[in-house]
C-alpha cells in the first residue's frame, strides 16, 4: 500500500474528504467507481497510521436486529456485499469474499416492557427475511444451558447473518482500490474551511495548502462536530467513549457464545475458542476529548465482572488478555447515521454520527453519499431519513435498538 503524501499533487479538487477510515475510504471508493463522476478525489486524514480511528478499535459485528426497516436493509446490503467482495470489487483475485461468523446477537428481556419490545422487533425483521427467533427463558436455557435466566422472560437470537466478520479487510481494500482508482490521501489536517452563505469554496490544511473543492464530505468520525464547526455549522455528534476487554475463561462454554445484549447495557461475545470480548459504556457517558484512550480499570471490577459472573456464573474466573478505549462518534438527537447536504450549505455533506453501528452500515452508506455528489439524488436505496433537516427540526430517527 503506498504511503500517504504531505501534501496535496493538484491545486484544487472535485471533492474533498475529510476523514480516510472506514466511512471516508468507502465514499472514495464509490465516487471512484462511478460512471458520473470523473473528478478529482482528495481524501484529508491526520492519521497515517489510522490507529486512533473508530475502525480500528471497533468489535467488527453485523446484526439485523434492528427496530427500523431501512437499518435492516442496510445490514442486510452489507452482509451480500462482503460475501460477494471479490465480484462487487470488479474480480480481482486478490480481493477476499467476506464471511460472518453467524453466532448471532441475543437479546435478553427483563420486564415486560422490553419483551413487548423484543417481539414487535422481531416481527418486523421476520417479514423482511432476518432470521430472528424470539426464545421463552425454558428455550434459551435449552439453547444456551449457560445463562443464569432468572430475571429473563425473553430472548430474542438472530440466527443468520449476525455475528463477527472481518472490518478491517474491507476498510483495506475499499482504500486499496481507491487509490488505485486515482484517489489521492494526504496526510494533513484540516485547519479552515471557507463558506460564503451556501457553499464551501476552499479548504486549508495543516500543510500550508488552501485548495478550492467543489464538494466536502465531512467523514471525520468522533472529530465530526469540529470539522462541521470550521465551516459554521452545528451538529449533535460528538465522541463518546466505549471500553473492551478481551478475556480467558478458566472454564470456556461448550458452545459459542452469541453476542449478549444483557439488559444492564454490558455486552459479550465469543472472540476465539477460549476467549470472549466484553465491551460497555462508561458511567456516567459524557463526551471526551477524541484523544482520550484512557483505560478506566476501576470500571471492569465495580460493575463489567459482576454483571459477566452474574448472567454466565462458568465465567467467575476470567483473565483479561488485552483491552482498549475507543470512541463512538455518538449522535446525541437519535444515535443514527447523519447522511447527505446541510440544508444551507450545499456542498457541505456528512456520514457522521454512526453511534457504534457505523462498520456495518459503511458499504450503503457511503454509495449513498457517493450517489448524491455524484447525481443529487439517491439511486439504489432511499437513505434520506437520515438527512440533515431532522437535525434542524429535533426529529428523531425512530431506531430503538441501540447498543
Amino acid at each position: 500500500m503506498a504511503v500517504m503524501s504531505l501534501s496535496p499533487a493538484h491545486s484544487s479538487y472535485d471533492v474533498i474528504i475529510v476523514g480516510g477510515a472506514m466511512m471516508g475510504s468507502s465514499v472514495a471508493w464509490w465516487l471512484s467507481q462511478s460512471s458520473d463522476f470523473q473528478g478529482r478525489i482528495l481524501v484529508v486524514e491526520r492519521d497515517a497510521s489510522f490507529a486512533q480511528c473508530s475502525t480500528a478499535h471497533t468489535n467488527s459485528c453485523i446484526r439485523q436486529q434492528f427496530s427500523e426497516a431501512l437499518n435492516i436493509r442496510i445490514s442486510q446490503f452489507t452482509a451480500d456485499f462482503i460475501r460477494n467482495l471479490r465480484d462487487n470489487m470488479g474480480g480481482d483475485p486478490r480481493v477476499p469474499n467476506l464471511d460472518i461468523q453467524a453466532f448471532g446477537y441475543l437479546y435478553l428481556a427483563d420486564t415486560e416492557d422490553k419483551a413487548v419490545a423484543l417481539r414487535g422487533k422481531q416481527a418486523l425483521q421476520h417479514s423482511l427475511g432476518a432470521g430472528t427467533r424470539l426464545l421463552s427463558p425454558d428455550a434459551l436455557a435449552q439453547a444456551f444451558p449457560f445463562y443464569a435466566l432468572d430475571d429473563i422472560l425473553l430472548g430474542s437470537h438472530g440466527t443468520r447473518d449476525e455475528g463477527y466478520w472481518d472490518g478491517g479487510a474491507l476498510f483495506d481494500w475499499f482504500r486499496r482500490k481507491a487509490v488505485a482508482a486515482g484517489v489521492e490521501y494526504v496526510n494533513a489536517e484540516v485547519t479552515a474551511i471557507e463558506a460564503k452563505s451556501t457553499q464551501v469554496t476552499s479548504v486549508t490544511l495543516s500543510s500550508g495548502h488552501t485548495l478550492p473543492c467543489g464538494h466536502l464530505v465531512n467523514a471525520a468520525g468522533p472529530r465530526a462536530g469540529h470539522v462541521a464547526q470550521l465551516a459554521g455549522l452545528s451538529i449533535p455528534v460528538e465522541p463518546r467513549k466505549r471500553f473492551t476487554w478481551v478475556v480467558k475463561a478458566a472454564h470456556p462454554l461448550d458452545r459459542p457464545l452469541p453476542l449478549t445484549i444483557d439488559p444492564s447495557g454490558v455486552h459479550m461475545r465469543q472472540d476465539g475458542p477460549e476467549t470472549y470480548m466484553i465491551g460497555a459504556a462508561p458511567a456516567p457517558d459524557v463526551a471526551v476529548d477524541p484523544d482520550n484512550f484512557h483505560m478506566d480499570h476501576s470500571l471492569w471490577e465495580s460493575h463489567v465482572w459482576p454483571v459477566v459472573a452474574t448472567r454466565i456464573p462458568q465465567f467467575e474466573q476470567l483473565k483479561i488478555v488485552t483491552e482498549w478505549a475507543g470512541h463512538y462518534a455518538f449522535n446525541t438527537l437519535d444515535q443514527n447515521a447523519l447522511l447527505g447536504p446541510h440544508d444551507r450549505v450545499g456542498n457541505f455533506y456528512f456520514i457522521n454520527g454512526f453511534s457504534g453501528h457505523g462498520l456495518q452500515q459503511a458499504p450503503a452508506m457511503g454509495r449513498g453519499l457517493a450517489e448524491l455528489v455524484t447525481t443529487g439524488a439517491f439511486q439504489t436505496m432511499d437513505l434520506g431519513a437520515f438527512g440533515y433537516d431532522r437535525i434542524s427540526q429535533s426529529r428523531p430517527f425512530g431506531e430503538s435498538a441501540v447498543i
